[in-house]
């Protein structure tokens, strides 16, 4: 059970990052950057990866969520791209795919942009089912605020 409300954190957390992303610059310029999840033990960098679309990849993580993430069969978290090919839709939001390291599966995330400080994400497992919405934050380094 542990492993799911990991996971499901994870997918959050990887959802709301990737989905970040805008088509273009000019569009939501602060969207890119480096974000955390509410737990501040994951740091993910948003930046453009070509075609429109948007990439995040972690940057930072805590001990704990590196142990989690081998636990999970993704030997290194720090380094890898959780957000891959994020595109702009029709209705504002973001949509595209996260890899979730405690699942190692692959799956479907959306995140929205209030503001320039704040990322509201949501993953599901399958479908609309057993999904987790989450509250990100920017992080001004990828450091900075990693003891806050």
């Amino acid at each position: 059970m542990r492993s799911v409300k990991t996971a499901l954190v994870v997918l959050a957390a990887l959802a709301g990052l990737s989905i970040a992303l805008p088509a273009s610059a000019q569009d939501a310029p602060f969207t890119y950057g480096v974000w955390r999840n509410p737990k501040n033990s994951v740091h993910v960098e948003i930046k453009p990866c070509g075609g429109g679309r948007a990439c995040g990849n972690v940057v930072w993580a805590t001990d704990e969520a590196q142990a989690d993430a081998k636990k999970g069969g993704t030997p290194n978290l720090v380094g890898l791209q959780l957000l891959r090919d994020f595109q702009l839709q029709k209705n504002g939001s973001w949509k595209g795919k996260v890899f979730v390291p405690d699942l190692n599966m692959t799956l479907t995330g959306t995140a929205d942009f209030p503001n320039a400080t704040t990322m509201k994400a949501k993953g599901c497992l399958i479908g609309s089912i057993l999904c987790k919405s989450q509250t990100w934050r920017r992080v001004d380094s990828v450091t900075a605020n990693a003891a806050s």
